[in-house]
């Protein structure tokens, strides 16, 4: 374990620094605009644009990358994402918000391309999927430290913003100053959304509801807490209530959809889900909602974040190893779809049913899925649990992520392993 960390160290020192940057600017700008009185479709039309540019960035980045070299583009879209962070309070205003927001998106993506690139490259097929696991590890402890790190700061000041900046800049340090060998950036072409529903139309399905109840999560969570009545400090303790939810339940979530149909494993993660979220629009009858929906955040991260893995699985069980890394990637796509609808549908229900119409929005979002799952027990016959592949969690950050999943063909050792 150590010999991996050694030499794997640098970079993810890099990608937690990214994320601390990007965590706690995530937070700052829609706790700000909902200080400055921002209508919540405004906000979450804003928000989505974040994944929109992500989406856009996960397809494109990596031909930037792989055109201009993986240095000259880790530090030209590092220097862009912390100038960006850096225009936020200079020019404040929902339209410049929302480019910005989407260059942020493309930024993010195309750097954790190069990220993951690398850590594909310091990794070989006995070290592959212990990387991945410190590697989620670390995005977990980012975000949530990234998100907590909004207290120390008045939010109308410049400080959160120049934190930010400065955390981005410095991820710059440990990748360009690491002996890391040159990724190879060669592409797998993805298979459409069209392929992917003819070979399991359960995967692409949760994968663009995962994204939709996630990117509504990120964007709107913190204006929804707000507007119940949170504190600053309550604010981010709730954000990271789903995140931890999200990372204890991974592991065990996984080896039961491993046991059983996973069809049936996500029936029961939907509807704990939707009782979940009835409980979290029945907060609003507390004097003090900051408890109950405590324990809703954590639920719903132990629910949420474990559908997009599953449904990723789903399409492995129908398909060849060496078809992996595309199917993941046009997974991805669909995720990212869902991602950069969420925030608006969720604004939209909130703008109808006040700050509970959140939960309420993520209720509609499982009932509709977990129908659509009883429709394809009905329609497939369950594979056998010793046919079924194994359930990993993996980054939603760029498609290269992909290709460290240790249950696709790597056909040689990685350069530099």
């Amino acid at each position: 374990m150590l010999q991996i960390l050694k030499a794997v160290a640098a970079l993810l020192l890099g990608i937690g620094l990214m994320n601390l940057g990007n965590s706690l600017l995530g937070i700052s700008l829609p706790l700000r605009m909902e200080a400055a009185q921002y209508s919540t479709l405004i906000t979450g039309v804003i928000m989505a644009a974040y994944f929109g540019g992500l989406l856009v960035g996960s397809i494109y980045g990596r031909r930037l990358i792989g055109a201009v070299g993986h240095i000259r583009a880790f530090a030209g879209l590092a220097a862009v994402m912390a100038a960006v962070a850096l225009v936020h309070p200079l020019l404040f205003n929902a339209a410049t918000w929302g480019l910005l927001r989407f260059i942020s998106g493309f930024c993010v993506a195309g750097l954790f391309a190069a990220l993951e690139s690398w850590l594909n490259e310091r990794s070989d097929n006995t070290t592959r999927g212990q990387v991945l696991g410190i590697y989620m590890i670390v995005n977990y402890v980012a975000i949530v430290l990234g998100q907590l790190m909004v207290n120390l700061w008045d939010l109308v000041g410049m400080e959160g913003f120049m934190v930010a900046s400065l955390l981005v800049s410095l991820s710059l340090v440990p990748v360009v100053l690491a002996r890391v060998e040159a990724p190879d950036l060669s592409e797998s072409k993805p298979l459409s959304l069209r392929q992917l529903y003819a070979i399991s139309p359960l995967a692409p399905v949760g994968a663009c509801v995962a994204g939709a109840t996630m990117g509504a999560y990120f964007g709107l969570g913190p204006v929804v807490a707000r507007q119940v009545g949170f504190e600053v400090f309550q604010v981010s303790v709730f954000m990271g209530s789903v995140i931890i939810g999200g990372m204890l339940s991974q592991w065990p979530m996984g080896r039961i959809s491993d046991r059983f149909d996973r069809r049936t494993v996500l029936l029961v993660v939907l509807t704990l889900a939707l009782l979940v979220s009835a409980g979290g629009i029945g907060a609003g009858t507390f004097a003090d909602p900051f408890p109950p929906l405590m324990v809703v955040g954590v639920l719903l991260g132990v629910t949420m974040t474990t559908i997009y893995p599953i449904c990723v699985a789903q399409a492995f069980d129908y398909l060849d190893r060496d078809r992996y890394v595309a199917a993941s990637s046009g997974l991805l796509l669909s995720y990212g779809i869902g991602s950069t609808a969420g925030p608006i549908l969720g604004a939209l229900a909130m703008d109808s049913m006040g700050p509970y119409g959140f939960f309420a929005y993520i209720a509609a979002c499982m009932a509709v899925f977990a129908a659509f799952v009883l429709y394809r027990m009905l329609a497939r016959a369950p594979l056998p649990a010793d046919l079924q592949e194994h359930v990993v969690s993996l980054p939603r950050m760029s498609p290269v992520a992909s290709e460290l999943d240790p249950r696709a063909a790597h056909d040689e050792p990685a350069a530099g392993a």
